[in-house]
């Protein structure tokens, strides 16, 4: 698994003074609050920036990063993805991961037949639907319930299926 981890991506500026907003990977934003520092991957180079203050506005997430004074500072920043160091984030509890640990995890049935990678999580409302191309560019849509994803091994990347009735 990387070192670090995605939290958001910033989308646009706020405002003349180099506060940039954030597109959160979290279903909980106010994460954010409790975080000092984030890194910005730019040209494949990492580089932190501390936090000076954090605000919401309408499910996105303004920050007013130390060092990035003008709108002009900002703009650098657009669409660049914010990361903090894995170590930093908070332990899940059991059954429960990160999207981007999912994402290309190879997905094997029961009866061990390979089905594909997951390249997509999404939400919706009463459980997620985890995404699975297949070797011949299929998209499989399979429902994150016990009845379906009977293991998850994120270390290996490997999660192991039913297919229920009608799912394929």
């Amino acid at each position: 698994m990387e070192d670090y981890f995605e939290i958001g991506e910033v989308v646009n500026t706020n405002g003349l003074k180099g506060a940039i907003k954030v597109k959160p990977f979290t279903d909980d934003i106010k994460k954010f609050e409790k975080i000092k520092s984030v890194f910005i991957c730019e040209n494949k180079n990492l580089k932190e920036f501390n936090i000076e203050k954090v605000w919401y506005h309408k499910n996105m997430v303004m920050l007013k990063l130390k060092n990035i004074d003008s709108i002009e500072d900002a703009e650098k920043l657009r669409n660049l993805y914010i990361k903090i160091l894995r170590d930093k984030q908070e332990k899940l509890p059991q059954n429960v991961y990160y999207i981007q640990d999912l994402i290309n995890c190879k997905v094997y049935t029961d009866e061990e037949k390979f089905l594909g990678e997951i390249t997509d999580v999404f939400p919706t409302g009463s459980n997620d639907v985890y995404v699975v191309k297949t070797k011949d560019e299929k998209e499989i849509l399979l429902p994150a319930i016990g009845d379906v994803i009977l293991d998850v091994d994120v270390e290996n990347k490997l999660i192991m299926v039913h297919l229920l009735d009608g799912l394929i």
